[in-house]
């Protein structure tokens, strides 16, 4: 019962600071551009600087090579899920508009504004592994998700199917270039973190992440609306697959992989298995839209899985703890 209370304490933290983000836009402090600002400053100035700065300081270039040894079983993962997915769309006969927001609510998360600070927040030295996870995510979702929910446009169902273009900005957005640029310099031993302004600036201009991607959820669950939330037959098997299904693909090929005899740290593995159920991608309703899917149930999934995630979190780092 221990684990299950320090556990809840942490996802604490976690809520009340998305509950102040969510009292401050519902009274009015925030403008409409507030959260699509303090989203453009995550993703592209704060989280680059953030894992710039965790690389160099977490990694050495002996460690490089275990590092890349770790991506496997986060791909594995992915494999198996999106193969459950789709045999879902096929079972549950999703229809069409839907059956692209489902197989990536299913396999794709919230890895920045969700899965980091809350991973921060349970595990404060797992950045290193966190990579791991986002990296996979982040090609999963821009390279192959993306062109799901396009392919699933309504619309162009009687329409010639276009060539798919990988849009290349997505696939590497900032956080990515900033992993790879820290990674040319630990490769070409660049002191650069020796200097101190250079380090106290990245270092302060990091620490904004998980502060304002928490005020950032609560913008967004106050501008989406809690009555609007609802529970179909689609948005439950949805949220099967992400809380239950996905942890334990995830648990279970850690398993094998142990007594397979893969020496893999414990933090890893919770790390992963954490970050393997959280919430859905916030971009799934703007993504829904360009492809004149169903945006009410992107939101609502979006909305709901947001918020269970507060009660799941807690069981399931009950669980890690036997793994």
């Amino acid at each position: 019962m221990g684990v299950f209370f320090t556990s809840i304490q942490s996802v604490l933290v976690v809520v009340l600071i998305m509950i102040l983000g969510y009292v401050l836009r519902k009274t009015g402090w925030f403008a409409d551009t507030f959260s699509k600002n303090i989203s453009k400053l995550i993703k592209n100035i704060a989280l680059p600087a953030s894992i710039f700065v965790a690389v160099l300081n977490k990694l050495t270039r002996d460690q490089l090579v275990g590092f890349s040894s770790y991506l496997i079983w986060g791909i594995i993962s992915v494999v198996i899920g999106y193969i459950i997915a789709f045999a879902l769309v096929k079972i549950m006969k999703i229809r069409v508009g839907r059956r692209g927001v489902f197989i990536n609510a299913i396999v794709n998360a919230n890895t920045i504004f969700i899965g980091l600070p809350l991973n921060l927040a349970l595990f404060p030295n797992s950045m290193t592994y966190f990579l791991v996870y986002y990296i996979i995510n982040t090609v999963s979702t821009w390279a192959f998700g993306v062109f799901l929910i396009s392919n699933d446009d309504p619309t162009k169902k009687d329409q010639p199917k276009e060539h798919h273009k990988i849009n290349w900005k997505q696939v590497l957005p900032m956080p990515l270039v900033g992993f790879l640029i820290a990674l040319i310099f630990l490769l070409l031993n660049i002191p650069v973190l020796k200097v101190p302004f250079i380090s106290q600036t990245l270092s302060y201009v990091g620490s904004l992440v998980t502060p304002l991607s928490l005020i950032y959820i609560g913008i967004v669950l106050a501008d989406a609306g809690l009555k609007s939330i609802s529970f179909d037959r689609d948005t439950v098997v949805a949220l099967i697959g992400r809380f239950i299904l996905a942890p334990v693909v995830m648990i279970g090929i850690l398993v094998l992989a142990m007594h397979g005899g893969v020496s893999l740290p414990s933090m890893f593995n919770q790390t992963m298995i954490v970050q393997s159920a959280t919430p859905m991608l916030a971009v799934l309703p703007i993504l829904a839209a360009e492809a004149h899917g169903d945006v009410k149930y992107a939101t609502n999934i979006v909305t709901t899985s947001t918020i269970l995630f507060i009660v799941v979190i807690p069981i399931l780092m009950t669980i890690v703890q036997y793994i």
